[in-house]
């Protein structure tokens, strides 16, 4: 228990901490939290550091449920999330809102900077939490286009982080270097609460710059890498990066969005990286499936983690389907969800009538065991291992005053995976300015889900109901 209070945990762009940092960190943290807030939920938005681990703590002991907000988010886009989830209180880095021109409006907003963390916190000991008590609410894109609060119990987040460092065969001694922000559940989860929870030592970069994370690697000698393939494909493009470099490496995990087998190849090639693809989602706390390395599955996401239940079913019958069959995924074990924060009938409709979370993802796998991911039922895309909904994107170029109607796909992107494209058809007298549009797009979403490009069609495929058929707008790219 001392060594691990006064043993070197977390370091991040700014300082290191041992788990007696962490504990002070989290003791001020319950204490600023008992002081100025009474609602269930407390909000959080720090840049990935050290001190997210402290201050998630800290919501803990105060024995509150943690709502991480994605920054990247547009302040109408955030200022939903923070309505929807009932809190009175947002903890932020007052540096991060002013770098990115953001201004979370709460009952109470407190900076992480004005805390004073070098005085005596209150002892306590922290709240009891059941298992099935909410722990953090998560929010995704929602098929409506407004974000979904998907709410994980402490039960769903220790499953995940035990079912993982079994498979991994994680232990303290790994180092983990992460990139992933720590509002995202893969970045949560697997680069915040596993390294924790293992006792093994995590890096943290805020901002990923290829350069930056290469040099990481030459001095902590990580042993675990979590990324999404647009990051794997950044590092291949740094000068003097060489295979010696990554040695320390024996686990570089791939999730968020499909990995192509152009990266996968490059990584190998050129930096002699073995990258395991894995998969999941934000429902599941979420990883349920990683390859490992020297696995003869190419293409495959692995095997289920331990306690975890695969099916493959027949869409339209209900029916499991045999090894080598593709249709939709659906998946059980105690890392699935508790459901949707105030949506008890999208809720229902996730879990089938055996109690299997329906995934959306068409899927197959092979006689051992190995999944396949073959494509979506969903309309959604994957942008930099980011949910996006289409629907959301057409609702914004819908108001542009300029646009009759809209349709939104994706297309593939070498360094983001997928990136969505705006089919518009422009109103009679109007004239087609597709730069205006990117732009209004721009004011009023998250950078990622931004069209890369607008095209004008004069007119968009419709079933006979007047609906437009994203299908088949494929077609037109």
């Amino acid at each position: 228990m001392l060594r691990g209070l006064t043993r070197e945990l977390l370091v991040d762009d700014r300082r290191s901490y041992r788990g007696i940092d962490l504990l002070t960190i989290a003791l001020h943290i319950a204490d600023t939290i008992d002081a100025c807030s009474s609602s269930r939920r407390v909000a959080v938005m720090l840049p990935t550091s050290g001190a997210f681990t402290g201050v998630i703590s800290g919501v803990w002991f105060a024995g509150r449920t943690a709502v991480p907000l994605n920054y990247l988010l547009k302040s109408d886009e955030l200022q939903y999330v923070i309505d929807d989830c009932g809190t009175d209180v947002v903890i932020a880095s007052r540096q991060l809102c002013e770098t990115l021109g953001i201004e979370p409006k709460a009952k109470r907003i407190v900076w992480i900077e004005d805390i004073r963390f070098r005085s005596l916190p209150s002892p306590r000991w922290p709240k009891r939490c059941e298992r099935d008590e909410t722990a953090v609410v998560l929010y995704t894109s929602g098929t409506s286009g407004r974000p979904k609060g998907v709410m994980l119990s402490h039960g769903n987040l220790w499953s995940n982080v035990t079912q993982i460092r079994e498979h991994e065969d994680l232990g303290p001694d790994d180092v983990f270097l992460g990139v992933l922000p720590q509002f995202h559940s893969f970045g949560l989860t697997a680069l915040t609460l596993l390294p924790f929870f293992t006792g093994a030592k995590a890096v943290y970069n805020a901002r990923f710059t290829p350069r930056r994370i290469v040099d990481l690697f030459r001095e902590h000698k990580p042993t675990v890498f979590f990324a999404i393939p647009s990051m794997y494909n950044a590092l291949m493009t740094v000068k003097g990066a060489k295979p010696e470099d990554f040695e320390s490496l024996r686990m570089a995990v791939s999730g968020g969005e499909p990995l192509s087998d152009t990266i996968a190849r490059g990584c190998m090639e050129r930096l002699g990286i073995e990258v395991c693809e894995g998969y999941g989602m934000t429902e599941s706390s979420p990883v349920t499936h990683c390859k490992l390395a020297g696995e003869d599955a190419p293409g495959s996401v692995g095997r289920p983690l331990p306690r975890i239940t695969q099916r493959i079913v027949d869409e339209s019958t209900g029916r499991d389907l045999p090894p080598g069959r593709d249709g939709e995924l659906r998946l059980s074990g105690p890392n699935i969800m508790k459901g949707y924060l105030n949506l008890p009938s999208e809720t229902l409709a996730s879990f089938d009538e055996r109690g299997f979370l329906r995934t959306g993802d068409m899927a197959r796998v092979d006689r051992r065991g190995y999944l396949w991911i073959t494509g979506r039922i969903k309309e959604m895309l994957i942008v930099g291992g980011e949910n996006v909904f289409p629907r959301e994107i057409e609702e914004v170029v819908d108001t542009h005053p300029d646009v009759f109607a809209a349709g939104v796909i994706g297309e593939p992107d070498p360094m983001r995976g997928e990136v969505p494209v705006a089919f518009v058809e422009i109103e009679e007298g109007a004239e087609p300015d597709t730069d205006s549009i990117r732009a209004w797009c721009r004011d009023r979403l998250a950078g990622y889900k931004v069209p890369k490009r607008v095209v004008v069609v004069e007119q968009l495929p419709r079933n006979p109901t007047g609906k437009v058929l994203r299908r088949a707008l494929k077609d037109l790219l």
